[in-house]
């Protein structure tokens, strides 16, 4: 289904096949900013815009949330002055989405008269949904929703953001770890206070909203917290704020325990603690609340220094690694005890983009070799620390591949604003800017000697840029959809490359002469990822229709099809020994493959979202072992043990998915490209 998005639509929903809207007769928009399709209406802001689920065709149609602004001012200064506040909105949010517990900015466009915000679809449950499902929340449940909200609010109260609406419909519960995630900060709300004629327009909801927002429009972090109050008294007690807003104003804060046994349920049990952190919370009078989150988490964890607030990932479940020669965190510790034990020890803490993580010794347990010629080092020999990561700007949207010059000199950067740039990963200064494409850029690799970058777009084009002087070498065409993927044979003479679903084709390139050697075919679906064995006779493709070939590059024949996914391949690589097989898969696994016997190793779980990139570290990096990088849509990175397939870390990256990863030649670096914050960044790595 299509979704119209004339914000007065009272039918939105409209067939496919529809050009104009079946109630209003409105044209309908396919696609908003060129890639997001609105499909679904999920909620109205009262004739002022819309929010809508959309698919982002970009990125194997994606869910993300579109929030449409329609601002109905007479004149065009009003409606100047509400594109230069979106913008503005849309740039706070950018910067708020460095906190992984708010969803991540993707993008902000006019288009058509309104303004579109594009964020990062959260799957979930809101915490009324939850609330209706499950019932009222216990003591122990309040406590663990506050010390997973307050660092959020302590985050966006240090970059000067009130939400101004926090209230169970706009808390979700992260289905991938559980975590909550605050979502909706009213960019539209707000723009439609300042823009909007009439006096009086009040940005809240009526019980969750403090006095002094409601009666003179101001908001401050202790506005946020009143609100956060009301929310777990609701949550608590199963009571409506709103409801008990009309009946007594204002009142009923002063009197809210009277209703832990409503509706003649059984009395909820409540400690005298949380009594009065919930007293404190609810307080008129904005002088007697609580000024910042961070006394409420003092008052929830007494003992702790009065200074040291619960960092955001502090109450995550994956600590992913300790200092070095401490004894990691045990699992079991619940929240609250974990919070204690590593803000008083000497546990050194790492920031990693915005967000904290722990560094852990790696799992020292062994199990039977696979095919990997050599066995994985011992913990001493891994790299027990990964730096502050170190972005490179200048991007304008997200990345989706990146490489390493074979001779580490270079780092090549593809991206949706159909520019691809070269770097130096030392200075991390950009050496060039390279212009050709017209649409986004889908793949980009070197060729063995370091001289040439070959680049795919959704243009339907592959281009071959000398890498020296940054000068196109030549155009190469004939696909009829896009270029979803390079890669260089190892001798350097053929170039392969996959195309997405209408062409569903693998096509080799002599180097020397541009022209096309032959087209593989057989998979049913897009070819997302293709790569050459070590030794350069076999190619691997893994494709959209769940499947990898391998075909004998010698004959052009399909040498065997592995099938065991549930979901898109997205990115197969080659073992240095040539022996494995790695791929990456949207339904959220990693899959080693025997490419001997042509049967699956093992399926490594751990991601939360799809895994789009896979890569092992060079063998010369690690002479007694072997490793794997992944990286995923959950912002993560991870360092696998491919025998035991165990993690060995996870790099937490913050906000914005893990599209493509790259490793240099020396192993010391890790180069991550996506979305949000994370559209280029460089981890360095220790030895």
């Amino acid at each position: 289904m299509l979704c119209c998005v004339n914000p007065d639509c009272q039918k939105p929903l409209n067939p496919d096949k529809n050009n104009y809207c079946h109630s209003c007769r409105a044209e309908l928009i396919p696609l908003l900013g060129g890639r997001y399709r609105p499909t679904q209406m999920l909620s109205d802001e009262g004739g002022f815009g819309r929010t809508y689920l959309a698919e982002d065709i970009h990125k194997l149609n994606e869910c993300c949330v579109v929030k449409q602004f329609a601002p109905k001012v007479q004149g065009t200064g009003p409606l100047t002055k509400a594109i230069e506040l979106f913008k503005q909105e849309a740039s706070r949010l950018q910067e708020l989405a460095e906190h992984p517990q708010i969803p991540t900015l993707l993008a902000y466009f006019e288009q058509n008269g309104y303004l579109f915000l594009v964020q990062q679809f959260i799957d979930g449950q809101n915490l009324l949904k939850e609330w209706q499902m499950r019932g009222s929340y216990s003591e122990t449940k309040i406590r663990e929703l506050l010390l997973d909200l307050l660092p959020v609010l302590e985050f966006i109260h240090l970059k000067g953001v009130i939400h101004r609406d926090i209230k169970p419909q706009n808390i979700i519960r992260r289905q991938s770890d559980g975590r909550l995630v605050l979502i909706d900060f009213g960019a539209s709300k707000q723009l439609v206070a300042t823009v909007q004629t009439k006096m009086g327009t009040v940005i809240g909801s009526h019980g969750y909203t403090p006095l002094e927002q409601m009666q003179d429009g101001k908001a401050y972090p202790a506005s946020d917290l009143f609100s956060l109050g009301a929310t777990c008294f609701h949550l608590l007690t199963g009571v409506r704020p709103s409801n008990l807003w009309i009946q007594e104003g204002y009142s009923w804060v002063g009197s809210w325990r009277q209703h832990l046994s409503s509706l003649g349920r059984e009395k909820v049990s409540v400690s005298i603690e949380l009594g009065e952190v919930l007293d404190k919370l609810l307080q008129r009078d904005i002088q007697k609340r609580y000024q910042s989150a961070d006394e409420v988490i003092a008052d929830l964890t007494p003992g702790l220094p009065p200074s040291s607030s619960v960092p955001p990932t502090i109450l995550s479940t994956t600590f992913t690694a300790t200092a070095a020669n401490q004894e990691p965190v045990s699992p079991k510790l619940n929240n609250t005890l974990k919070s204690k034990l590593l803000l008083g020890s000497s546990i050194l803490v790492l920031g990693l983009g915005g967000v904290w993580y722990f560094q852990s010794p790696p799992n020292q347990k062994t199990e039977p070799s696979l095919p990997i010629s050599q066995p994985i080092p011992s913990p001493k020999s891994v790299s027990e620390n990964y730096l502050l990561p170190k972005p490179l700007k200048g991007h304008s949207s997200d990345v989706n591949s990146v490489a390493f010059s074979p001779d580490g000199t270079t780092l090549a950067s593809a991206s949706d604003d159909k520019t691809i740039k070269l770097w130096n990963p030392v200075s991390k200064e950009e050496i060039h800017t390279l212009e050709g494409h017209s649409n986004w850029i889908w793949t980009v690799a070197f060729s063995p000697d370091n001289k040439i970058l070959a680049s795919g777009s959704a243009d339907k084009t592959i281009k071959l840029w000398n890498v020296e002087t940054g000068k196109l070498i030549r155009t190469l065409e004939g696909n009829t959809d896009g270029v979803t993927s390079v890669a260089f044979s190892p001798d350097g003479k053929t170039l392969a490359s996959g195309t997405a679903s209408k062409d569903m084709k693998i096509k080799l390139w002599n180097l020397k002469t541009g022209k096309l050697i032959r087209t593989l075919q057989g998979h049913t679906n897009g070819v997302g990822s293709v790569a050459f064995s070590p030794d350069g006779k076999t190619l691997a493709s893994g494709s959209w229709d769940k499947t990898i070939k391998l075909w004998n590059l010698k004959t052009g024949k399909l040498i065997c099809t592995l099938a065991g996914n549930a979901d898109s391949i997205l990115s197969v690589a080659f073992a240095p020994d040539g022996a494995t097989l790695a791929s990456g898969s949207k339904d959220k696994t990693i899959k080693l493959w025997n490419l001997k016997t042509e049967k699956e190793i093992r399926t490594l779980k751990g991601h939360k979202d799809k895994v789009n990139s896979v890569a092992f570290l060079p063998s010369s990096v690690n002479p007694n072992g072997v490793i794997l990088v992944s990286g995923s849509s959950d912002k993560t990175i991870k360092l696998w043990n491919p025998v035991t397939g165990k993690q060995i870390r996870t790099l937490e990256t913050g906000s914005g998915y893990i599209y493509a990863i790259a490793i240099s030649p020396d192993g010391q670096t890790i180069a991550g490209g996506g979305s949000g914050e994370n559209i280029l960044k460089l981890w360095q790595t220790i030895h």
